[in-house]
């Protein structure tokens, strides 16, 4: 039997308002700030976010601000925080906001979902909570405990499933409050209706869940299934002059679209000398000179397993900008702190300059990192 919306409705706005976290964007109504924090929060966990949000508010407290910026800048202040296409997307969408909307966020949802980066989600989450609009928003939380209080059936990602997920939050967002509903509904998740050992007696619509009185708790939402993680081995090119090194700003798309990095190319196959100089002189358009290998470093992301060979090379030529990359740049060890650079990246080059420093030690680094 299905719970009556109010059964469910009531319940939960009263629970929130009484045990939600004090968050710094939930103390403010402004659309932007809304949009910006539930950007970051895709994929990425409260803690984490909120100095990032802090941080990329007072830079960029309005959507001209974040227009008017490089985006070399805005992704140098997301360093750090992973899947960078969601920094690009909102540089992409804060420009179409500033060009077709006066610098202010519509508060039609259809309007909403025509910017860049506004899925289905973010457009539910920013029309409800900012504008008041009663249009449904589900996460991974909220899908977790939609799919636990109405037993609904199948892995995340089943087409049918997310239907049906959809259509109910789409009947329990109309009412009064429908942002608050929303974030009741994720908050419930994030905190009480966990993925392992849910607080189930805490609960405040325990008595309307079908999963609890069935005793499929534990089952309900089905596993999601992972595909395997590509494995990607790049040869990197550690270039110096005097004590600057080389970087170069990759095209705007694709894995670490935007971001500046020691200059790499993939390898397949054995990686000898000969592979390894052809590839990166392809990378660089330069005539180049390979010296030795400088360590490894190896990173975990959500769909790769990440192998990056670190290789003294000595530039004959100027590098010329390609297809792969944008622009190259000289810069110091300060300047390459500034620019907006992969996790990755950054352990590349500071095993780079130990190696350097300390030629016969023998250097990797292993470590897991969110992807762009």
């Amino acid at each position: 039997m299905t719970a009556p919306r109010a059964q469910v409705r009531e319940p939960l706005l009263a629970w929130f308002d009484a045990h939600k976290r004090d968050l710094p964007w939930r103390r403010s109504r402004d659309p932007y700030a809304v949009w910006i924090s539930e950007v970051m929060l895709q994929q990425t966990q409260v803690p984490t976010v909120v100095p990032y949000w802090r941080r990329f508010v007072e830079r960029f407290p309005t959507a001209e601000a974040l227009a008017a910026a490089p985006l070399s800048e805005v992704l140098s202040l997301w360093r750090g925080l992973g899947y960078y296409a969601r920094a690009r997307n909102l540089h992409r969408a804060a420009k179409a906001v500033v060009r077709e909307h006066g610098g202010r966020l519509p508060s039609d949802p259809q309007k909403l979902r025509e910017l860049p980066g506004f899925g289905r989600y973010t457009t539910g989450a920013v029309a409800s909570i900012a504008f008041d609009q009663p249009v449904a928003a589900v996460d991974g939380n909220a899908a977790r405990v939609l799919s636990r209080l109405f037993r609904i059936e199948g892995r995340p990602g089943d087409a049918r499933r997310e239907a049906r997920l959809w259509a109910k939050a789409a009947q329990l967002v109309e009412g009064p409050r429908p942002g608050d509903f929303n974030q009741a509904l994720m908050e419930l998740g994030a905190v009480i209706c966990r993925p392992e050992d849910p607080s189930c007696l805490l609960c405040p619509v325990r008595g309307c869940c079908a999963a609890l009185r069935s005793g499929r708790i534990g089952e309900l939402p089905g596993a999601k299934v992972r595909p395997a993680r590509k494995h990607l081995r790049l040869a990197v090119a550690v270039c110096r002059r005097s004590s600057d090194v080389l970087l170069g700003m990759r095209e705007e798309k694709g894995l670490f679209g935007g971001l500046w990095e020691l200059p790499c190319a993939e390898l397949s196959g054995r990686s000898s000398p000969s592979r390894v100089l052809f590839a990166l002189r392809g990378t660089l358009g330069a005539s180049i000179r390979l010296g030795e290998s400088l360590g490894c470093v190896r990173r975990t992301l959500t769909h790769r397993e990440l192998e990056l060979n670190l290789y003294d090379v000595t530039a004959r030529s100027e590098p010329r900008p390609s297809h792969r990359y944008q622009e190259f740049r000289w810069v110091s060890p300060a300047e390459a702190q500034k620019l907006g650079m992969s996790t990755a990246m950054q352990r590349a080059l500071e095993l780079a300059d130990r190696a350097i420093e300390n030629p016969k030690r023998s250097v990797e680094h292993r470590a897991a990192e969110r992807p762009t």
